[in-house]
């Protein structure tokens, strides 16, 4: 887990400054990828509503954050109150820092004459892609916590955690609102949050959970 949160933090970081600094190689990319897709996206206008209502609904942050609400709610209710507040403060601390970057980069979203989407605020990092993964590694660790050695759908809901976080940044970059550095950075900044809400749980409370 520390390893996963030191690499995956300093990739960010290699990225930020990449953005940052307009490395052309990544544009290119970046440009390359988009167009490619935008593409497929005007002329299959069936699968892009399908992706529009993948990114609008079932993976939108807000649904994301509903989760983590219940989830919030669910381990208060056990009188697991300290693992409820760090589950919720790591919700909100991806938030705060997602907004905070967005500003601070300033980095626009790609422009099209014929749009098949359109979203709002700053492209850097993808807050769909950061809040997917922020969200589905904290249940996964709250659902480890509890029933990984007895549970045998355990699997399925890895795979679908896992689709859900690869899905979602496709959704972003296919309908045309992310360049796929943004959600790449999503990624690892989210990957990076959860490893270090996790190492500072254990750290506060070698067990992990935690009552009153």
């Amino acid at each position: 887990m520390r390893s996963s949160a030191v690499v995956s933090g300093l990739l960010s970081l290699l990225l930020l400054v990449l953005v940052v600094a307009q490395c052309s190689p990544l544009l290119t990319v970046d440009r390359d990828v988009a167009e490619s897709l935008h593409r497929s996206a005007v002329t299959e206008p069936g699968f892009t509503q399908l992706n529009r209502i993948l990114s609008d609904w079932v993976w939108d942050p807000w649904t994301m954050r509903a989760l983590i609400a219940v989830t919030v709610v669910f381990l208060w209710l056990r009188r697991e109150r300290r693992l409820a507040l760090w589950v919720a403060g790591a919700s909100l601390l991806t938030a705060a820092l997602q907004h905070a970057l967005k500003v601070l980069v300033g980095r626009d979203r790609p422009h099209w004459p014929d749009p098949v989407d359109s979203a709002r605020y700053d492209a850097f990092p993808s807050g769909h892609a950061l809040t997917a993964t922020v969200t589905c590694g904290l249940l996964l660790w709250v659902l480890a916590l509890h029933w990984q050695e007895r549970w045998r759908g355990w699997s399925l809901v890895t795979v679908t955690a896992l689709v859900s976080v690869i899905g979602v940044g496709w959704t972003r970059v296919y309908l045309g609102v992310h360049w796929l550095s943004d959600v790449v950075a999503g990624w690892l900044i989210g990957v990076c949050l959860v490893g270090v809400t996790v190492l500072t749980c254990r750290a506060h409370s070698p067990r992990e959970t935690g009552g009153e």
